[in-house]
């Protein structure tokens, strides 16, 4: 006779290694995501089955107005969505407990790719694992639909993941690796490191959220996923130092102008190009010194910084912020495929690069394109029912506030 039992206090080591060793892994259902997210409650929830570990789910808990709250599971549960039984038995532990939390109603977004493709092929072809809405349904979830747009879910439903190639860099499109190589003619250097960067990193997305009129995260938030990943995270920055880059523009300068004026005149051809190549350094001269007149030295800085966390065989590259006084320089480029060489040199089979629209054709999308990504494509949300009769005014009232769970 096959025994179920429900658990909500599960103890870290079990809870991760059952969840890192599911094809359906993500950092959004580690253990130590609740500690990031200390602003919800939390349960460390599991379904035994003959007291085996069969199902988990990282739940968390948002309190609502008189004493009713809402529950959500990020990118989970984590469990066989081909065994109805196991699936019935976690959705029936689930409701129990929620009803002891005053709980409204139970989000959840499984981690189920339902396609795989690049973005321009504009057939999308599915895989299948559309079938999974039905056996959810059938335990009493309400599934929400294939949204498109970023801000109709918590998490987006297209995220742009790079599958880990032989080489990082002759993967990268031409265009990219000529732009990987404008940045070392530069000589931006990439740094990483943790704590010590938090500073300038946090500054680099300050930049990032002025610039495009969107609040992001601060220093605190940063802290907190350095704090609870150790070393599966890690900030890297790329630094640029203004007055190396002018040195090496006037000496290229110099020496071109000795060239010409050695050069003999019966060769027009030669000059002609020389002359080319000067005026070529000499705009790179205005260029540096009309850069280092607007940032008030020529100091080296950090111009863009990416902060990335390792879960299981995935990095997610969860935060990136740039100086666009420095965008001619091309930093992001350089620092996204050393962030990737990190990620693959530590195990990880696949990097997120995170959410885009679901209409592919966004300025997000294309940028990310140049990293040459395929689009994972997940099924999306469903909602569980817990207060039967207060679930559709609850529904209406959460479609309102949304956007402020998204920031939470």
């Amino acid at each position: 006779m096959t025994t179920y039992r429900f658990a909500t206090n599960l103890a870290k080591s079990e809870y991760d290694a059952f969840v890192q060793s599911s094809p359906l892994c993500n950092l959004l259902q580690s253990y130590n995501w609740a500690a990031v997210k200390s602003n919800w409650d939390h349960l460390h929830c599991g379904l035994y089955k003959n007291d085996t570990l069969c199902a988990t789910a990282l739940v968390l808990i948002k309190a609502l107005p008189f004493g009713f709250t809402m529950m959500y599971i990020p990118r989970g549960p984590i469990l066989d969505y081909d065994d109805p039984e196991v699936i019935k038995q976690f959705f029936d532990g689930l409701k129990k407990i929620g009803r002891s939390h005053k709980t409204l109603f139970i989000k959840m977004d499984p981690g189920i790719e339902i396609g795989k493709y690049p973005s321009s092929d504009t057939s999308r072809p599915r895989n299948g694992n559309e079938k999974y809405v039905q056996p959810l349904e059938n335990a009493g979830a309400i599934f929400q639909g294939y949204s498109m747009k970023i801000e109709e879910a918590i998490q987006a439903r297209f995220h742009s993941i790079l599958d880990k190639p032989e080489d990082v860099l002759a993967a990268m499109p031409k265009k990219t690796r000529k732009l990987i190589k404008e940045a070392e003619k530069r000589h931006l250097q990439i740094v990483s490191g943790r704590h010590e960067l938090l500073d300038d990193f946090a500054a680099m997305v300050e930049m990032t959220e002025e610039r495009k009129h969107v609040s992001l995260r601060n220093k605190e938030y940063f802290k907190k996923l350095l704090d609870n990943y150790g070393d599966d995270a890690i900030i890297m920055l790329a630094v640029c130092d203004p007055a190396k880059i002018r040195q090496e523009c006037q000496a290229r300068y110099d020496a071109l102008e000795e060239q010409i004026a050695a050069l003999p005149e019966n060769q027009k051809k030669k000059r002609f190009t020389l002359e080319e190549q000067k005026e070529s350094a000499a705009k790179d001269i205005r260029i540096i010194e009309e850069l280092i007149e607007t940032v008030g030295d020529d100091k080296a800085r950090p111009i863009a910084g990416v902060l990335s966390v390792k879960y299981g065989k995935s990095a997610e590259m969860l935060y990136a912020g740039m100086d666009e006084r420095f965008r001619r320089f091309m930093p992001q480029y350089k620092t996204y495929v050393e962030n990737f060489q990190w990620a693959f040199d530590k195990g990880c089979t696949e990097f997120s690069m995170g959410g885009v629209e679901g209409s592919l054709d966004d300025g997000l999308t294309h940028f990310k394109d140049n990293f040459a990504p395929k689009i994972h494509e997940y099924i999306g949300e469903f909602d569980l029912p817990v207060n039967r009769l207060l679930y559709k005014p609850s529904k209406i009232a959460y479609e309102k506030k949304r956007h402020s769970l998204k920031e939470a």
